[in-house]
């Protein structure tokens, strides 16, 4: 008993914290199909017929299907950093590893240039790591400042 409600919140709670989807809320044929209905299943199926179909796609470029490209997209989900933020820090102070390697594919750092990001974080590692308890917004934040000061690195941060 106490899973089934403990499954019962957490969906409920998982739910609650979507964001809006690729090309809006009611986008594709696939929410059309399954207009007014809620649970995993109507969610499943109707992700599944736009995915398949690719009307959600078709309907993003012509403006129809009840899909638009206005909106701003969000992720309600937790950072690439704020999963490896341990093992980032650790890979910064020494000037390489796969965290640090990870976070300049995750930025988009070219091959040719990872070697000037991970010097460029490594030299920098008191401005990113300024206390034990920062956070991964707050290195990000520090990380897009020491890219945008390194003619190298500043293509990769708008």
């Amino acid at each position: 008993m106490k899973k089934t409600i403990m499954s019962i919140a957490l969906l409920g709670l998982s739910s609650s914290a979507m964001a809006e989807a690729p090309g809006g809320p009611g986008c594709g044929w696939g929410n059309l199909l399954f207009d007014g209905q809620a649970g995993f299943a109507p969610h499943f199926l109707a992700t599944t017929t736009n995915g398949t179909s690719g009307n959600a796609t078709f309907g993003m470029t012509t403006g129809t299907n009840g899909c638009s490209v206005d909106g701003k997209l969000t992720y309600g989900g937790k950072s690439l950093l704020g999963s490896i933020m341990g093992e980032f820090s650790e890979d910064v102070a020494r000037g390489e590893g796969e965290a640090l390697n990870a976070v300049a594919v995750m930025y988009g750092v070219e091959q040719q240039d990872r070697a000037a990001f991970a010097a460029a974080m490594h030299s920098n590692f008191n401005s990113l790591f300024p206390s034990e308890d920062v956070t991964a917004d707050e290195v990000m934040a520090s990380m897009n400042e020491i890219m945008k000061a390194d003619a190298r690195l500043a293509k990769y941060v708008a």
